[in-house]
């Protein structure tokens, strides 16, 4: 089991931790500050660091399967190529500290934020996502066109507003009593637990709830510093999904 530091602060920059197991797939620590691919959200990069100052470089980031290929609690992390004998020396209990790529991830943090306020522009639900350190794009299930200029200025308002985020958990029973809250029909959010992560978006006090969801991806503390971020492209990709691609201001 990887005890997974991100869910509590995507701040983390790096992280000590001890090798729990290596295999083909890729290297398994027991805490890591690496996110795995998972909710539309590419896998983080970066290096682990051993005591004399080698280090492995990491080209990804995914959830640990079994000998059946269904999910366990481990992270892989993913060595890149050319470095097997040097990965081959590394033993269960070997201390490394674990870097991520900061300004990567951190871009990506930018647009999965954006994502949630294009949610709240465009209040339908998503039928696709992907976001990756140099784009974002959201599928949404409706029909009416969208304009890309106006998408754009109205996530700039959102953005300059300086809302603040805030991470907490719900019950199973009040997901299910409020399913709305889902706003993806391609991902679900995990259960088993017992509690869901949710990301809020403004909502403190009087200030409007911009969004409310289950997410376990990484995300700006506030919307301030997401930045400049434009609508790239709206395509029609079929009669009844548009796609918004979402990208950095020039």
């Amino acid at each position: 089991m990887t005890h997974d530091l991100f869910r509590q602060d995507a701040y983390l920059r790096e992280c000590s931790a001890h090798i729990t197991a290596t295999a083909d797939a890729g290297i398994v620590l027991d805490q890591t500050v690496f996110y795995p691919l998972g909710g539309g959200q590419a896998g983080d990069s970066g290096v682990l660091v051993l005591a004399d100052g080698t280090q492995i470089t990491i080209a990804d980031t995914r959830k640990g399967k079994d000998a059946d290929g269904n999910p366990t609690s481990d992270i892989v992390h993913i060595p890149a190529p050319g470095q097997e004998d040097r990965v081959a020396q590394l033993t269960p209990g070997t201390t490394v500290t674990a870097c991520i790529d900061w300004e990567r991830r951190h871009r990506m943090m930018r647009l999965h934020t954006t994502s949630h306020l294009l949610c709240h522009v465009v209040p339908q639900l998503v039928n696709g996502c992907s976001i990756t350190p140099d784009y974002a794009r959201l599928d949404f299930a409706m029909t009416d066109p969208l304009d890309k200029e106006q998408l754009t200025a109205a996530i700039a308002t959102l953005v300059a507003a300086a809302h603040p985020l805030t991470v907490a958990s719900i019950s199973d029973e009040e997901l299910d009593a409020n399913p709305a809250l889902v706003k993806s029909m391609s991902v679900q959010p995990p259960r088993g637990t017992g509690r869901i992560r949710t990301i809020r978006i403004g909502g403190d006090g009087d200030a409007p709830l911009i969004d409310l969801q289950p997410c376990g991806g990484t995300h700006v503390a506030n919307t301030s510093e997401i930045g400049g971020i434009v609508v790239t492209k709206i395509e029609k990709k079929s009669a009844t999904t548009r796609r918004v691609v979402l990208g950095f201001a020039p």
